[in-house]
């Protein structure tokens, strides 16, 4: 009897911590198509997204296709929206819970939220880019890693935003 209140409960919080993680990356999936607006309106557009899937295709930037930029761009969302899911979960686990905002802990959300662009950044931008290797690095890294920075912002922003209404809708 006590096994099976037990692997009940274990169930119940492995479902949870499985939602939670879909939601994650379905904030991240949105924060990163949010971000393609303001990402295309600077002066390298999608620049970022071409050089990170040239690294993953091992092509140049030039060789790869918007759609392969796109959708290594969406997918790089949907796994910070993961990785955001796991900061916000361990940080609502060792952090006592003071002030809600939609489904969430505020201080674990901004933390998560800042741990998630952090990241970005910094793996895009210090990792990837010197991958890519080539002109794009040579000439134009400390371009291509502003537009990071700032879209890495925007991202931010917008799983700032996103993130507590879809924890707070299911």
């Amino acid at each position: 009897m006590l096994a099976d209140t037990v692997l009940d409960l274990a169930a119940t919080r492995g479902v949870a911590s499985m939602i939670r993680l879909a939601l994650g990356a379905l904030a991240g999936l949105v924060a990163a198509v949010v971000m393609d607006a303001p990402m295309g309106r600077q002066e390298g557009g999608f620049t970022p997204a071409y050089v990170a899937a040239s690294v993953l295709r091992r092509t140049t930037p030039d060789a790869v296709s918007f759609r392969d930029a796109t959708v290594v761009h969406h997918g790089a969302g949907l796994l910070a929206g993961v990785l955001y899911a796991v900061v916000l979960t361990f940080g609502e686990t060792v952090v006592p819970r003071v002030v809600s905002l939609g489904g969430v802990d505020l201080l674990s959300h901004l933390v998560a939220v800042g741990v998630v662009v952090s990241f970005i950044y910094v793996f895009f931008a210090h990792f990837v880019l010197p991958r890519a290797g080539g002109d794009i690095y040579e000439e134009q890294s400390t371009a291509v890693r502003g537009q990071w920075l700032r879209s890495s912002l925007v991202f931010g922003a917008a799983l700032a935003v996103v993130a507590p209404f879809l924890f707070a809708v299911v």
